[in-house]
């Protein structure tokens, strides 16, 4: 056999995806904060963009004449530049005029020396104080010898988010190099410290420890937490009360007074911050209709600056260099004000084939939610379904129902009795009224939830009942359970 180099001819397509194209698809899939970022970051980047003030009907019309811009700007008379007087504003000590407001008090300004002794404005920002942070400050306030301290140092910062320690004694002791002997006692000492059954190893021992805190060491509730804990977490409670040869209700009040016990004594420290949903488009309804409008507060109206767009079409005012890095600024400011467009038309249109598609949805609510894909929304305004995938992500609607994410309106549907389908999401809500609706001390079991969806013509298997259940964070009947 020989070996040898041949030339070969082969015709063949390829999808190249070119940078405008990338950034244009990208802007597609941000949500509303992103975008602003993104708009922000380009209106301190490029100089040609400028945010404008005009309506958003002479925006969009001065969107629909950029076509031309990158190739043959259009003329445009520059704006008069408006010059601030500046005399004397050399002159002005900066420092010291800033130093007056640094702060709050003159008693304040004048308690220290010099300016290296005052502290920096970042040293006033706050920020929320963390578990770890609350422990160590009472650390600090502690009497601990220096190898206690950093025992105790060592077991807080070994604690997760919500107060529990996970790391064994061998562990601790061979990351600190301290002595092993050393950290029983002192892990005894900061399980005092706030919040109560902070620093303990599970939940028995934490919740025994919020008993001893409030002196019901030795009541019956901390017997059954130390001799029934898993008859507890089954709510067997008879056999608690036949085990302990007490009634039946004395052990309700004791299950009662556990469950008003904190498991998770750290979660008060390490909530997260709330995020606020801004809406990208809403949905209003004018009488018989539904009217779609776009949410533009917050989302700056770029323009081209009209400065640089006529230095482009006069030679004699920039050099070949400057052309060159205006026009490629041109560039890309263009192609992101025309992204921006695109992505917010593609939203709009989306949402006008969502009414179209869940009109008696926006009108009822979401027992009357329907089956959607994308591709039915893809073929309805001629787009391909990644296009409507991207669209609907992380994008919200303001509608007469209440605020949700486009993607809500799209899930598969479940046939019903008498041939029809109902969406996904209108079972899980039926599922989720049934439960709402049942008596807490006998709850319904999951065969029971199909028996009664059968009778509004909904036929589910039963697992499929447990799925949507665990979905909606829902227990099953013994975990639903409340004796009292």
């Amino acid at each position: 056999m020989s070996l040898d180099l041949r030339l070969q001819v082969k015709l063949s397509q390829q999808l190249v995806m070119t940078p405008q194209l990338q950034q244009a698809i990208k802007l597609l899939q941000l949500s509303r904060m992103e975008l602003v970022d993104v708009v922000n970051e380009e209106l301190t980047e490029n100089p040609l963009l400028e945010e404008s003030v005009e309506t958003k009907e002479e925006h969009d019309e001065a969107v629909a004449n950029l076509e031309g811009e990158i190739t043959s700007p259009a003329e445009a008379t520059p704006e008069q530049e408006i010059k601030a007087e500046s005399e004397g504003m050399d002159d002005i000590d900066w420092q010291t005029y800033l130093e007056g407001y640094n702060l709050g008090s003159s008693d304040a300004r004048n308690s220290y020396e010099s300016p290296e002794d005052r502290p920096s404005y970042e040293s006033l920002l706050t920020r929320k104080e963390s578990l770890k942070d609350h422990l160590l400050w009472q650390l600090s306030l502690s009497s601990f010898s220096q190898e206690e301290r950093l025992a105790a140092a060592e077991i807080i910062g070994n604690l997760d988010d919500i107060g529990y320690l996970h790391a064994s004694f061998e562990e601790m002791a061979e990351a600190s190099g301290l002595d092993i002997e050393l950290f029983e006692p002192v892990l005894k000492r900061v399980q005092q410290f706030d919040p109560a059954g902070v620093a303990c190893r599970d939940l028995q021992e934490c919740l025994l420890l919020q008993l001893d805190r409030l002196d019901l060491s030795d009541s019956l509730a901390a017997t059954i937490l130390r001799d029934h804990l898993s008859e507890l977490e089954g709510r067997k409670y008879q056999l608690i009360a036949k085990s302990l040869k007490i009634s039946l209700d004395e052990v309700l009040t004791a299950a009662k007074m556990i469950s008003e016990l904190d498991p998770r004594p750290g979660r008060a420290y390490n909530e997260e911050d709330v995020h606020y949903i801004v809406p990208d488009i809403f949905v209003h309804k004018v009488g018989d209709e539904y009217v779609v409008t776009q949410n533009d507060d917050g989302l700056p109206n770029l323009r081209i600056n009209s400065f640089y767009r006529s230095a482009l079409t006069d030679s004699n005012v920039v050099d070949k260099k400057a052309g060159e890095y205006i026009q490629e600024k041109m560039r890309s400011a263009v192609w992101l004000i025309k992204s921006i467009h695109q992505r917010q038309r593609t939203i709009y249109k989306v949402t006008k084939s969502i009414v179209k598609f869940q009109r008696e949805f926006f009108d009822h609510g979401i027992e009357y939610l329907k089956p959607l894909v994308l591709r039915d929304v893809a073929d309805d305004i001629e787009m391909h379904e990644s296009t409507v995938s991207r669209v609907t992500t992380n994008k919200y609607v303001q509608t007469p129902q209440g605020l949700f994410e486009l993607k809500f309106f799209f899930n598969s549907g479940i046939n019903t009795a008498d041939g029809d389908s109902v969406a996904s999401e209108s079972v899980k809500s039926r599922i989720k009224e049934i439960i709402a609706n049942e008596d807490p001390r006998k709850p319904y079991s999951d065969q029971k939830i199909v028996a009664l969806l059968k009778e509004q013509d909904i036929n589910i298997a039963r697992r499929t009942v447990t799925k949507y259940r665990e979905m909606l964070g829902l227990g099953s009947s013994t975990g639903r359970k409340r004796l009292f």
